[in-house]
């Protein structure tokens, strides 16, 4: 397939090398001017579009998404595939939709799990929403690039359930660095604690595959000095996604709500630039004043 592939940041230009990978021909764009190798470069956003059987945004929220649409829309060739792997509010997805159909184009709200490494080893996981026949003709394009991908629904449907399983996560992960926290004042062995927990009925993701403290279960960013596998500021710009959805079907969320404030003062403070679960060391600094 002629692919058009815009916004090559940490998890993009991975996701584009795959596809290079795999045979398709891929024209990329990123205002930064970030290459990837083997890939053709557009001018700009709309040129990548152009003429392209898929296009696929990777951008940081919303607002840009909106922008880009407005863009790269008019360009698009008729029957082709719109696929956004952004995280973003359910508004601006649907919107995003609501602008390639009115030209005439397929489009698939696709956020994605799973981290640089998985964007590098092609084993996302993609949330999709958009129509039956939408899904279909980017599904191929998902096989390259993931591990699994799940149709959620209509439009909107994927970043619906990407914000509601990175609020669970936010949440777990600080229900697990509290626990580690509380271990470590009450003398007991982390890797005790990950024994009993890993096996028992407190084992979650953010315990058994991405353990905060250093050392113990599989390696994770706790045992690189806490560098990003995934950035505590998206950690808080999801949430605070969570939290708009929430308030926009005026769901009750107590939970996510306090989980949002607990990463807005982490991310303020010591937790700029780390990694999500560092958020371990960040409490085991807290008393209980």
């Amino acid at each position: 397939m002629k692919i058009g592939f815009i916004g090559l940041g940490n998890m993009g230009a991975p996701m584009a090398a795959n596809l290079l990978k795999a045979g398709h021909e891929v024209t990329g764009f990123d205002v930064a001017g970030v290459t990837v190798e083997g890939l053709a470069n557009a001018g700009s956003a709309a040129d990548a579009a152009a003429g392209k059987d898929a296009v696929i945004t990777m951008l940081p929220n919303g607002e840009i998404l909106r922008s880009v649409y407005a863009e790269i829309v008019p360009a698009g060739e008729a029957g082709a595939v719109f696929i956004d792997c952004s995280t973003v509010d359910v508004d601006s997805a649907k919107a995003a939709h609501e602008m390639a159909k009115s030209a005439g184009l397929l489009s698939v709200d696709a956020p994605v799990s799973g981290g640089i490494g998985g964007a590098a080893a092609g084993t996302l996981t993609f949330m999709a929403g958009g129509s039956a026949d939408s899904f279909a003709k980017a599904m191929p394009l998902f096989e390259v690039m993931g591990g699994k991908t799940v149709h959620c629904g209509e439009a909107g449907a994927g970043q619906s359930a990407k914000i509601c399983n990175n609020m669970i996560l936010g949440i777990s992960m600080i229900g697990v660095c509290e626990a580690f926290a509380l271990a470590d004042k009450l003398g007991l062995d982390r890797q005790s604690l990950f024994d009993v927990v890993s096996t028992s009925s407190g084992s979650c993701w953010s315990v058994n595959a991405y353990c905060p403290a250093p050392g113990i279960g599989p390696k994770s960013p706790a045992d690189n000095d806490y560098k990003p596998g995934f950035a505590s500021d998206l950690m808080l710009k999801d949430l605070r996604l969570s939290q708009q959805a929430a308030e926009s079907v005026d769901a009750a969320t107590p939970m996510g709500a306090h989980a949002t404030e607990i990463y807005a003062d982490f991310v303020a403070g010591d937790g700029k630039g780390m990694d999500f679960s560092a958020m371990l060391p960040h409490l085991m600094g807290k008393g209980r004043a």
